[in-house]
């Protein structure tokens, strides 16, 4: 992630977001013409496009509360919004002239597409009012939410916001301590787009919403599921017009034992977050072993798919993968497929001991031949699985421990999927017994652990 040039609330939330989002996708100053800032930090990963507008405003202490958030909003909010607003229209007209440098010399390595699908999420980051909303309500310093407020012009009360602009993108506005509460809670790109989304369609619903602050917000948000089972703002069914989010809740959430237990368990899957970071910098640098034909393309659109997983699906994947590596002896072979929340995708894991007698001490026929295994092995995998529409390989050193082994990464599309591909990984499996006859296990995993 570029850094230079950013001052200290854009360095804070530059190294937030990148343990949140990791290098690949998020970008800071970045420029739309020379001399022209396009946004403070941008990350695009696949369908969603998070724009963040960072902005330091010393609190004024004039006496006059209402005069004093009036000049503090008008610098902090105001114009961010702006900001926020021109570079989403700009991306929608023409995301190819986004620049990494002042001077606009330098693109994106890959450029920004923007297709029917794509969301935009709109984060309007604001400092400086957290202390004095503390000595005004006490609590946490959270800006209050209040739904009532439908404009910019609105927003008249101290410390209290609601939508900015209805005809416009929603705009979420996060102050230093939501900000970290979120990014800290909601750490994988999917789970804080998809936070993002469900707060933008309870803030812009039928209901009047009013909350203290934004932890008791993501409070209600981490204890509830929808009908399918994802985590919503499932608001009880009453025939009141508005909702009211008790204060406290948060408190009540972090000091829960099932809370602290989920904390526990989610530890193993940052090694999930390890591996992608690891083949994030060799895909930056130039650094990998292999390259495909597509180079840094190709190479992020893989790497894209195993970051789209969530905390839970990577505590499960993180926690298959490590017992896998533990168990399986130095000097034996091993293959596991794994499967995660997400349909129609596989994750084919080999283990494979190197022998340096076996491989004449030429450590580079080693990852010839675990390469061409491994494309062997993601083949066999759509052959046994047969409504796999991706199946993503990952290979290494058999009895190594992760920090020290080598990886290989490898991506099969399976809609290139024909008769002559499934003839030869018939006669793979037999001749290389791989998935002839494997056990099953099926893992019921909780998010917060009984």
């Amino acid at each position: 992630m570029q850094q230079s040039g950013l001052n200290d609330s854009e360095r804070y939330l530059a190294k937030l977001c990148r343990g949140t989002f990791l290098s690949l996708w998020s970008f800071s100053n970045l420029f739309r013409q020379p001399g022209h800032e396009l946004c403070d930090l941008l990350v695009a990963c696949g369908d969603d496009i998070v724009i963040f507008s960072d902005k330091f405003c010393q609190y004024p202490d004039t006496g006059n509360t209402t005069l004093d958030w009036s000049r503090w909003f008008r610098s902090a909010v105001s114009k961010s919004a702006t900001q926020l607003w021109g570079a989403e229209k700009w991306l929608r007209r023409d995301a190819s002239r986004v620049f990494t440098d002042s001077a606009c010399k330098i693109p994106l390595r890959v450029p920004i597409e923007i297709t029917e699908n794509t969301r935009f999420h709109l984060v309007l980051v604001a400092h400086g009012s957290s202390e004095a909303c503390r000595q005004t309500y006490t609590g946490s310093g959270s800006l209050i939410i209040d739904t009532r407020l439908k404009d910019i012009e609105a927003h008249t009360q101290p410390f209290t916001i609601g939508d900015l602009d209805n005809a416009q993108t929603f705009i979420h506005i996060l102050d230093d301590n939501a900000l970290d509460i979120v990014l800290q809670k909601q750490d994988t790109i999917a789970d804080f787009t998809h936070y993002l989304t469900k707060r933008e369609q309870l803030l812009r619903g039928v209901k009047i919403i009013y909350s203290p602050g934004e932890e008791e917000l993501l409070a209600f948000y981490l204890r509830h599921l929808n009908d399918a089972d994802e985590h919503d703002f499932a608001l009880p069914e009453t025939d009141a017009d508005a909702y009211v989010f008790d204060e406290g809740t948060w408190t009540a959430f972090e000091n829960d034992p099932q809370r602290q237990r989920q904390i526990a368990a989610d530890n193993i899957s940052y090694f999930w977050d390890h591996l992608i970071e690891k083949f994030s910098f060799h895909t930056i640098n130039d650094s990998q072993y292999y390259v495909s034909e597509g180079g840094y393309s190709d190479g992020e659109k893989l790497i894209r798919i195993l970051a789209q997983e969530r905390r839970l699906s990577r505590r499960a994947l993180a926690e298959s993968l490590a017992d896998m590596i533990a168990t399986t002896p130095k000097d034996r072979r091993r293959i596991r497929v794994m499967s995660t929340l997400r349909d129609h995708l596989y994750y084919a894991v080999l283990l494979l001991p190197y022998n340096e007698k076996f491989y004449q001490y030429d450590y580079d026929l080693y990852r010839q031949y675990r390469r061409t295994l491994l494309e062997i092995t993601v083949f066999i995998t759509r052959l046994k699985y047969t409504d796999a529409e991706h199946v993503i390989g990952i290979a290494m050193e058999s009895g190594i421990e992760p920090t020290a082994s080598s990886e290989d990464l490898l991506y099969f599309d399976c809609s290139g999927w024909n008769d002559e591909i499934e003839k030869q990984a018939m006669k793979d499996q037999k001749e290389f017994g791989i998935l002839q006859s494997p056990s099953y296990i099926e893992i019921d995993i909780k998010e917060f652990p009984e």
